[in-house]
């Protein structure tokens, strides 16, 4: 394979990773925004399939929530403001994915970034969580959050080195 397709596999890879990655961060910013339904939806749902009875510290857990939500949403709305703050927050951090998608090897940056807040998960859960009262479990399901963003992140880190690695040289730099 000629350098030029070999630039061009590793940047198709590398902007292919990059639209998954975005995709699951815009999703999950943009589920922060309707919290108060998608927990009534999802305790339906999940009643419907019979989890109560499967796993009933889940379905409690859930409707504890969803109660909390409920009665935060009626007497006290604008606390929820917060979580519309976390959904846009995700969706300001996608933006910011725009640049190594354009031009990867001068914004690997941008991916060390995401990684670097993908390791940031896993204290903020192990601190915050005990200290909100979030069931050990569930803490670990907040920690994958940031196990799984950075798997796509490390690839097309690797990606974008293997990239600079084909950029041709100046020959001063040599």
């Amino acid at each position: 394979m000629s350098d030029t397709s070999d630039r061009a596999a590793l940047l198709k890879g590398i902007r292919a990773w990059l639209v998954l990655f975005v995709v699951c961060l815009v999703l999950s910013g943009a589920t922060a925004f309707p919290l108060v339904h998608e927990l009534r939806w999802t305790e339906d749902a999940l009643r419907a399939l019979s989890v109560p009875e499967h796993v009933p510290g889940l379905m409690d857990w859930i409707t504890r929530v969803r109660q909390g939500l409920d009665a935060t949403d009626a007497r006290y709305p604008f606390v929820l403001y917060g979580t519309d703050w976390l959904a846009f927050a995700h969706l300001v951090i996608a933006v910011a994915f725009l640049g190594p998608y354009r031009d990867p090897v001068r914004n690997i940056w941008v991916v060390e970034f995401g990684m670097i807040a993908c390791a940031g998960v896993i204290p903020l859960a192990l601190i915050c969580g005990p200290v909100r009262g979030i069931p050990f479990w569930w803490t670990v399901i907040d920690m994958s959050f940031g196990v799984f963003g950075v798997i796509p992140l490390y690839v097309v880190r690797r990606k974008i080195k293997r990239l600079a690695g084909l950029e041709p040289k100046a020959p001063w730099a040599v």
